[in-house]
């Protein structure tokens, strides 16, 4: 992934779940970390969308787990190099840009 690649928040929030995750993050894993983290609702389809979005660009890449016995077949997904990189200078600038605004955003 380039420098001058932007990643949007959402797909900040997906790359962090599937860090947290480990490889084996599936979609509904995903959705309820960003939930949880995040506090927000989040339409599983867009988690879905931004996942294949996230595999077109390089940086997620998901896998078919086989079923057991009476389960459905599910998709797990892993960082790629690249998605670990862009999510460590989204976290990096992200430490930069807060750095001293901490009394700034304590309320009075």
């Amino acid at each position: 992934m380039s420098p001058a690649a932007y990643l949007g928040e959402f797909e900040q929030l997906i790359l962090l779940a599937i860090l947290q995750g480990g490889d084996a993050a599936s979609g509904a894993a995903i959705r309820q970390a960003i939930e949880d983290g995040g506090r927000r609702t989040v339409w599983i389809g867009a988690v879905y969308t931004t996942l294949e979005r996230l595999e077109a660009k390089g940086l997620v890449r998901a896998r078919v787990v086989d079923p057991g016995k009476n389960e459905r077949r599910r998709k797990h997904y892993a960082l790629e190099p690249a998605g670990r990189t862009a999510i460590a200078q989204a976290h990096a600038t992200w430490q930069r840009m807060t750095r001293g605004l901490k009394p700034k955003l304590d309320p009075r």
